[in-house]
């Protein structure tokens, strides 16, 4: 895959604050790239910089393999501040607008609209719509001249669950057709099921990146439990690859040597008489990981 954004030691200072602090990554083409971090972390102010709404201090980036310009640029849709719209003015109308401000032709803005799932209410006035239909509103704004990327701020901030499940659906509808997403967020679920590839900031630094599906399938926790399981819990203990267990309500948490398989274990245990009912290698998610890095990352700069 082609690089679509390369982001090399990036700085945005204000005063003795550093917002964005040597921050560097590279998104690829089709990807659905996640700025994740606490409120306050540099996602914002990191996109304001590569959208040219922000003045960097220092560091460079290149949008499609070269530096940016107003070619580029015409190929990114964008939402970073809550959409301004005419609230007297239809969904159809307002897009209306909007093409004619990007020197674009309106036969697009059905097909938007349908892709937004706003078709049945092109002609209801903007203030009709519920906070949920105005953010998809502003994502078909973005996407109404069919830019190869698109850029999304907190697209999710505010929404009820509904509203959530909605955003993320449209999300994945538009990266199915191809288009590269790059998406800021501190709500880890929404990361976790959306995303391809992330990064954390913290402090205006990024401290950890890497693919979503690594982090989900890596993971070294064991669940066991069978009928006894104080029985169980003696036995586990008295086997030599063992690393640590955690007793919970009604299971075993526990973590083997690296190079010990529960093929092992099983056997151990049969031959203590010991028949496990469940055995399962324990799922991981972004929030273990995610808040693992911070607590690192936080113990670094102390």
């Amino acid at each position: 895959m082609s690089e679509i954004l390369s982001i090399e030691n990036l700085v945005k200072d204000y005063g003795k604050i550093k917002a964005v602090n040597k921050l560097s990554m590279e998104v690829e083409e089709g990807s659905v790239y996640g700025l994740l971090g606490p409120n306050g972390s540099g996602k914002t102010t990191t996109l304001g910089i590569i959208l040219d709404v922000i003045k960097k201090t220092s560091g460079k980036y290149n949008w499609f393999g070269s530096t940016s310009s107003s070619e580029s640029r015409k190929k990114i849709g964008a939402i970073l501040e809550v959409p301004a719209f005419y609230p007297h003015l239809s969904a159809r109308r307002n897009l209306r607008i909007i093409t004619k401000i990007k020197g674009k032709g309106a036969d697009s803005i059905d097909e938007v609209l349908k892709l937004v799932n706003l078709h049945d209410r092109k002609d209801d006035p903007f203030r009709t719509f519920s906070l949920g239909m105005k953010q998809r509103l502003a994502i078909g704004a973005a996407l109404i001249s069919n830019p190869p990327v698109l850029i999304l701020d907190e697209p999710t901030n505010g929404l009820d669950p509904q509203g959530i499940a909605e955003i993320r659906k449209l999300i994945l509808q538009v990266a199915g057709q191809g288009k590269t997403i790059l998406l800021a967020s501190h709500l880890l679920d929404e990361v976790q099921k959306v995303c391809t590839h992330f990064i954390v900031l913290n402090k205006g630094r990024g401290i950890y990146s890497g693919l979503v599906d690594e982090v989900l399938n890596t993971s070294n926790t064991i669940e066991i439990a069978s009928k006894d399981l104080q029985k169980l819990s003696k036995a586990v203990k008295e086997f030599s690859h063992l690393n640590s267990l955690e007793e919970e309500k009604d299971l075993l948490a526990i973590q083997l040597n690296n190079s010990v398989d529960t093929h092992a274990l099983n056997t151990f245990l049969i031959e203590k008489g010991i028949v496990l009912t469940h055995l399962a290698i324990r799922k991981s998610s972004l929030e273990q990981k995610f808040l693992k890095i911070l607590e690192e990352s936080d113990d670094q700069t102390v």
